[in-house]
């Protein structure tokens, strides 16, 4: 059947199993068709803008989102994709309150909360719950909001993840509650989503509070070898559907470790960290973190140590922005982008390089 005669559902078929075998120019053109077929349809206008952001042409994106928020306002999935394509250029106003949208996806639901949602403003003198959401990444990311809170006036409770009490309750300087079987707190004037802490106070890439706001509570139980001491990690949650892009693959993985210095492997499967607090502890030992985008990125980056991330040449998340090799989130991040997508070794050979200029 050719593209001209096939049906809209076809078409659209076609086009996600060709995005699926790493074909976007077929993917594209079997979506412009599916848009010339039935004009009125925001689907294919929407994942056309998918496939722009997945390979990095985010004015595209843009403007196919926009295209199918205009012929579906109320499109929850839409709203909060074009929202992640704003961030990731940095404009961080429009981003943020489009991202609000996901709220209306079952995956992303609020908790249905007695009290007011705190919706931005003057906290002083509010007693504001932060509820957790998403990764423990997004987690880590967020919590430099929870002491911001408190420096406004407010009286801060967060709940996290448990693997995340322990660091929080020990560096933040808030009350902390684990998001673990039944969980007390006292009556808040407020409360708000973790994720929508930024929205929320209004920061742009430039007023983002930047300065390290986690730090090891107690020192590494074991001694570590002289040297150059890197810690590495080379492989994140399998789940995340993201996962077969920033993951290294076996080869890459080995050429890594052939590095020369004290490679040290961060999963807890070797270190033995039962949570992130242990890890915080192991981390301030080292020179130097090299590690794909997972929550040992942003932990090394909010305890301020140097880390060297890996990031994919598709999907890559918003927060690292596009074309940057730093980050207003993380000042001690250097960010180290593949170039072609599947092929790590220039990536590779470039960290090499710095860190022989290393000394």
């Amino acid at each position: 059947m050719t593209v001209a005669r096939a049906s809209k559902v076809e078409l659209l078929a076609r086009a996600i199993a060709a995005r699926d075998a790493g074909d976007p120019p077929r993917a594209a053109q079997l979506l412009e068709a599916a848009i010339a077929a039935d004009p009125d349809d925001p689907e294919p206008r929407h994942l056309l803008g998918g496939l722009h952001d997945l390979v990095g042409d985010y004015a595209a994106a843009e403007a196919r989102y926009r295209e199918a928020l205009a012929l579906a306002p109320d499109a929850a999935s839409t709203a909060r994709a074009l929202g992640t394509v704003l961030l990731r250029l940095g404009r961080y106003p429009e981003g943020f309150a489009l991202m609000e949208a996901r709220h209306r996806l079952p995956q992303y639901a609020k908790p249905d909360m007695a009290y007011p949602e705190w919706r931005g403003g003057d906290p002083a003198g509010w007693k504001i719950l932060i509820w957790p959401e998403q990764g423990f990444g997004d987690q880590i990311m967020f919590a430099r909001f929870a002491p911001t809170l408190q420096a406004m006036g407010a009286e801060v409770t967060l709940i996290c993840w448990p693997a995340l009490t322990r660091l929080f309750a020990g560096a933040l300087g808030v009350r902390v509650l684990s998001a673990q079987g039944a969980v007390e707190f006292d009556d808040p004037d407020g409360w708000v989503m973790a994720c929508s802490l930024a929205g929320r106070l209004g920061v742009t890439p430039h007023s983002l509070p930047a300065a390290p706001y986690l730090r090891a509570l107690e020192p590494w139980r074991e001694a570590l070898p002289a040297g150059l001491r890197i810690g590495l990690m080379t492989r994140g949650n399998p789940a995340y559907a993201n996962d077969p892009e920033r993951s290294l693959p076996p080869e890459a993985d080995a050429a890594l470790r052939r590095l020369p210095a004290q490679l040290i492997d961060l999963s807890p499967a070797r270190t033995g960290a039962a949570d992130f607090a242990d890890t915080a502890a192991l981390l301030a030992e080292l020179d130097l973190v090299i590690t794909v985008d997972t929550a040992v990125a942003h932990l090394a980056g909010a305890m301020g140590r140097p880390c060297w991330v890996l990031l994919p040449a598709r999907g890559t998340d918003w927060r690292w922005m596009t074309g940057r090799r730093d980050s207003p989130w993380y000042p001690s991040v250097r960010l180290y982008r593949q170039g072609q997508a599947g092929d790590w070794t220039p990536t590779l050979a470039e960290i090499a390089a710095d860190l022989a200029a290393l000394g």
